[in-house]
């Protein structure tokens, strides 16, 4: 049976003074209002009522493919489903995806950690999603991300050699997924699926001396000819055995003189917690020559080139190379020397891990860990830097 529309006689459908129809067939028509625009409409029953379903406008939709969604909602009414409340649905989800893509997830979710984060931490997270996630993931709907499409992602960070910013990266999607799920924008989160799917990054232990090794580093250390900021920096280091970071950005008002401590405010520590270090008398004593040298600025390990910032993490690192200590040394492996003789010497390892500031996993406990064991500590640290002095004395 011919159909009963061609698509000469829908271009050539003139105006009236009033709308009328065209029919097709099988419940498509278009209708031509006054105006001259032409819609296709298709005619149904569902439930026992009659309904329209909008078709598009030609000539944009063509007669043939009027006949295609005719066909299409047929058979959705075939099955049993209204192609009205279906189309509805679909622009619904349509318009859902549009406002939740991945980049619009992933920068939402940003902005409500970043202030948990230091400056440098949270430049370090936005120029992994600029770089590395969004140019890839940040267009796709965050609900229809699967699996392989973040791995596709992770390959090209990977195949650059930087495996361990791979893993970071596949971290940071796992937790962006997760808010997406928290905040009713995605049902799983793809990444757990991940799991040894990437190459695993060989682990470079911060290179440390032992306690045999000690007293040959205590006269090198002595008789060091470089600055001699420099050269204390390094002696409280290893008396103190904070991160190096922690020591760099010191600042004088830290100091508490009468007490013998020095505060390190929560914003300058990696677990973001006040820290205390008790001050051997060794520890004050360097303290007092620095005083001579940096008192008058706001750090205490000022930048010799430019006093308004603090000392550079290349400072201390050098003056180790250039004492003969290239790959046998660095200022962070000070911890690990610390904490190994510590515990050889049976001091008790909760005391320890409390002065090294390592993570406590209960945050409501650990805002109160600041001065846990604090006298065990000022007795810890004072020796520590007995110790050392006798290390220093040996021939």
């Amino acid at each position: 049976m011919p159909k009963s529309l061609s698509d000469a006689m829908a271009r050539n459908a003139k105006p009236k003074t009033k709308s009328y129809k065209m029919a097709d067939g099988e419940g498509l028509f278009l209708f031509i209002m006054p105006s001259g625009s032409k819609y296709w409409r298709m005619r149904y029953f569902f439930g026992g009522k009659e309904k329209l379903l909008a078709l598009g406008v030609y000539p944009e939709v063509t007669l043939a493919d009027a006949r295609d969604r005719r066909s299409q909602a047929r058979k959705i009414l075939a099955a049993g489903n209204d192609p009205g409340e279906v189309k509805k649905e679909a622009k619904r989800l349509a318009t859902f995806n549009n406002v939740n893509t991945f980049e619009v997830v992933a920068r939402e979710w940003y902005e409500k950690r970043k202030h948990e984060w230091a400056a440098s931490s949270a430049d370090t997270m936005h120029g992994r999603l600029e770089r590395h996630i969004l140019p890839t993931l940040g267009a796709r709907p965050v609900a229809d991300i699967k699996a392989p499409e973040v791995l596709e992602m992770l390959r090209k960070v990977e195949g650059n050699g930087t495996l361990d910013t791979a893993r970071r990266v596949m971290q940071m999607c796992g937790q962006i997924f997760m808010y997406a799920i928290a905040t009713g924008r995605a049902e799983r989160n793809p990444v757990p699926d991940l799991r040894g799917a990437l190459k695993t990054p060989v682990t470079k232990h911060q290179s440390s001396l032992n306690a045999s090794e000690l007293p040959l580093y205590l006269k090198h250390l002595e008789t060091y000819d470089g600055s001699l900021q420099t050269k204390l920096a390094l002696r409280f280091l290893l008396l103190t055995f904070v991160r190096t970071i922690e020591l760099r950005g010191a600042l004088w008002d830290e100091i508490d003189w009468e007490t013998a401590d020095w505060r390190i405010p929560p914003e300058r520590m990696k677990m973001k917690e006040l820290h205390i270090v008790p001050l051997s008398t060794q520890a004050v004593a360097v303290l007092r020559e620095l005083e001579k040298l940096t008192g008058g600025s706001r750090y205490i390990f000022p930048n010799q080139h430019n006093p308004t910032k603090f000392m550079s993490e290349n400072t201390m690192l050098f003056a180790l190379y250039r004492m003969g200590y290239h790959s046998r040394a660095t200022g962070h492996g000070f911890r690990s020397t610390a904490s190994t003789i510590l515990n050889e010497h049976e001091f008790r390892p909760d005391v320890i891990e409390r002065q090294l500031a390592h993570s406590e996993r209960n945050r409501v406990r650990a805002a109160y860990n600041y001065a846990q064991y604090l006298p065990e500590r000022r007795k810890m640290m004072q020796w520590w830097a007995d110790y050392l002095d006798e290390l220093a004395a040996k021939k």
